[in-house]
C-alpha cells in the first residue's frame, strides 16, 4: 500500500535520521550532496568544505532536501523538503556547530571517553569553511508498507 507521512511522521523522520540528500542547481547542473546533518524543528543544519557545493549553493540559494528509511523494496518512508541555503556567521554559526558535535556525539558508538571526543571534535572543526542551515518552506512524504 503506498501512501502519504502524516505531518508528525515527517517530522519524526527528520529528527531521527542522520543522513539526508541536499539538491541544488546550476549552470544547466543539478547536483545532490549526501551530508551529515541535524533538525531543530524548523532548520537543517550541517557543515562543509569549500568546494563546488558552497559554490553552487552561495548562487542559488534554493534547495530540495531529501531522507529516506529504507527497510525493502515493498517497505520504505521519504520525506523530501524544499528551503533555502542561509550561511551562518557568529554566534549562529557558533550554536549550530554546537548542536552538529551533540549530534555526532551521541551517534558515536566507541570506547573513546567524552573528553577525547571533544578534543578530536574542536580540532576538526577547524577544517570546516561554512556552517549552514536551510530554512524549510515545505516538506512531503510518502510511505509503502507491504500489505498482507
Amino acid at each position: 500500500m503506498l501512501g502519504k507521512l502524516s505531518n508528525t511522521q515527517i517530522e519524526e523522520m527528520l529528527y531521527t535520521e542522520m543522513i539526508g540528500r541536499l539538491g541544488c542547481h546550476a549552470e544547466g547542473k543539478t547536483y545532490v550532496y549526501p551530508i551529515n546533518y541535524v533538525y531543530d524543528g524548523e532548520y537543517i543544519y550541517g557543515c562543509s568544505l569549500e568546494g563546488v557545493k558552497l559554490q553552487v549553493l552561495r548562487a542559488h540559494p534554493e534547495v530540495c532536501f531529501e531522507i529516506d528509511h529504507v527497510q525493502n523494496l515493498a517497505n520504505w518512508r521519504s520525506v523530501m523538503a524544499w528551503g533555502t541555503f542561509e550561511e551562518l556567521e557568529g554566534e549562529e554559526a557558533a550554536q549550530a556547530a554546537n548542536l552538529l558535535m551533540q549530534r555526532e556525539m551521541t551517534l558515536i558508538a566507541s570506547g573513546q571517553s567524552v573528553h577525547q571526543m571533544r578534543k578530536v571534535d574542536s580540532q576538526a572543526t577547524s577544517f570546516v569553511s561554512a556552517i549552514y542551515r536551510i530554512r524549510l518552506a515545505k516538506k512531503n512524504g510518502r510511505f509503502e508498507i507491504e500489505d498482507d
